[in-house]
């Protein structure tokens, strides 16, 4: 026997319609659960959003911008460590 769509671990077949998950949302609101919806499109949209403006700047420059105070708080609250820079999208950053 053939399903299709996926299946939960306890092997009932996950509902695969568009009215299931509207329910499912529905029910995760009312628990007072974060719910949210992925941009159509998905990440590659986002992607192919960013224009090229240029080189980067070096990490090391990027990371003298923070005020050592900051850097230091920032190592030991969370032993953070810097390791790279990428362009994000606009529609990636909160107003």
């Amino acid at each position: 026997m053939a399903v299709s769509g996926a299946v939960a671990d306890d092997g009932a077949p996950w509902p695969v319609d568009e009215s299931a998950e509207a329910s499912y949302r529905a029910d995760a609101l009312n628990r007072g659960e974060n719910v949210s919806v992925a941009a159509p499109g998905g990440v590659a949209d986002a992607v192919e959003e960013i224009e090229p403006k240029g080189a980067l700047p070096p990490l090391d420059q990027l990371v003298q911008r923070i005020p050592a105070e900051v850097r230091e708080t920032l190592e030991d609250l969370f032993r953070a460590r810097f390791v790279g820079v990428k362009r994000v999208p606009k529609k990636a950053l909160k107003k």
